[in-house]
């Protein structure tokens, strides 16, 4: 058995971030450090999207940004400036340049190529095992997925933000690149959220996602189909399609940490840091990585590193209501996005506003949707 201070299983974006914090910081310089996946990524594969009100600590590797937004549904076209913030967008390329770059330039730190096939906690450390070799470690972080944990069980609901993108290049100037399309709800909805969500990065190139927040996926074809009519009706009809993307987030309030421990904690959307509401993982990454190295250098128990907040309550009420009625989630928007200023929206979605922006969230959508959802999620509470 090798020994390592801390162990990250799984190189996806929570444990290359957390594994480029380490490096950078002289605190953990004689800490002996592995991580193991069988992937190395490197490809400019996905993209990451997040707002920031200020400059931030990833403008570096930021491709493209946005000041503002353009919201729209069957009935409005609103455009919304985003001042003082920015919608910021990173190609994990450029990203995992960077990471690997900052984190091989460090010997303490080791990079294995291999499949994990156990955990195994006990009451002194942690064991890792891959096909060939068994690993111990005084700290395990673990962003490896485990979709088990909270697909079966049906105490909390979950949703999938589920998209398929192209990056295309038009013939002629189609796009409005100062702005980005955050959500375009004017498209056949057929039971379920769904909208168009653009990024363009020039007048004639964008990136152009068919997105749902549903519980089932769809076929491939059907997302591409979704796309192909948009851009037709758009009048967009001579496009070169230069690559694609697709992805599944879980959208749920499940208890992750509960499967943390003193010696393990779950990281990434294993840890539950993917935001339930929206899907958003970047940012929350970021912040929960900074979190996670000065929990570190104090309190050594990670049990205690997660905690609930009213925003969880509140996340958990969204998802009551648009997974018992996923037809509704236009509607729910279209009610935030007119009656709630973009930027009070977006400190509520970082978790930051403050009570009274709350209330003002909180009265913006159909009170009878929230009061039902309260009532029977207290109803849940009481007979357990």
């Amino acid at each position: 058995m090798k020994y390592y201070d801390y162990i990250i299983t799984g190189a996806g974006a929570a444990g290359l971030m957390l594994a480029y914090r380490l490096a950078k910081d002289s605190f953990f310089d004689q800490k002996s450090i592995l991580i193991i996946d069988s992937v190395e990524r490197n490809a400019d594969d996905r993209t990451w999207s997040f707002w920031e009100d200020s400059d931030g600590e990833w403008d570096g590797l930021v491709s493209k940004y946005w000041d503002s937004v353009i919201f729209a549904d069957s009935k409005s076209h609103l455009k919304l400036s985003l001042s003082p913030y920015r919608y910021k967008m990173i190609n994990s390329k450029d990203f995992y340049q960077e990471v690997w770059s900052v984190i091989r330039s460090k010997s303490n730190i080791k990079f294995l190529k291999q499949e994990v096939v156990n955990i195994i906690p006990n009451n002194k450390n942690v064991e890792v095992h891959t096909r060939d070799m068994i690993f111990t470690a005084s700290k395990l972080f673990n962003s490896i997925p485990n979709p088990e944990n909270y697909t079966k069980q049906n105490k909390y609901p979950v949703l999938q933000q589920h998209f398929v993108g192209w990056f295309i290049k038009t013939d002629t100037s189609c796009f409005d690149s100062s702005t980005a399309t955050f959500m375009d709800f004017g498209i056949p909805q057929e039971g379920n959220t769904r909208f168009m969500y653009v990024l363009p990065i020039s007048s004639n190139k964008a990136l152009v996602e068919y997105t749902l927040f549903s519980k089932e996926l769809l076929n491939y074809s059907s997302y591409e189909a979704g796309i192909k009519a948009y851009l037709e009706r758009r009048d967009i009809g001579n496009y070169t399609i230069l690559r694609k993307e697709q992805g599944a987030i879980p959208m749920t309030v499940y208890p992750f940490s509960t499967h943390n421990s003193s010696k393990l904690i779950n990281i990434g959307t294993n840890g539950g840091w993917t935001k339930p509401s929206t899907g958003y993982t970047f940012n929350n990454c970021s912040r929960k990585t900074l979190d996670l190295l000065n929990a570190l250098k104090g309190d050594s128990n990670l049990k205690r590193f997660d905690k609930i907040t009213k925003f969880t309550f509140y996340d958990m009420l969204f998802l009551d209501v648009l997974s018992a009625q996923n037809k509704l989630g236009s509607v729910l928007f279209s009610k935030l996005f007119h009656k709630v200023d973009v930027k009070t929206l977006f400190r509520f979605l970082d978790d930051s506003s403050s009570f009274k922006e709350d209330l003002k969230i909180i009265t913006s959508v159909p009170s009878i949707l929230f009061i039902r959802a309260l009532i029977k999620r207290l109803f849940s509470f009481v007979t357990q």
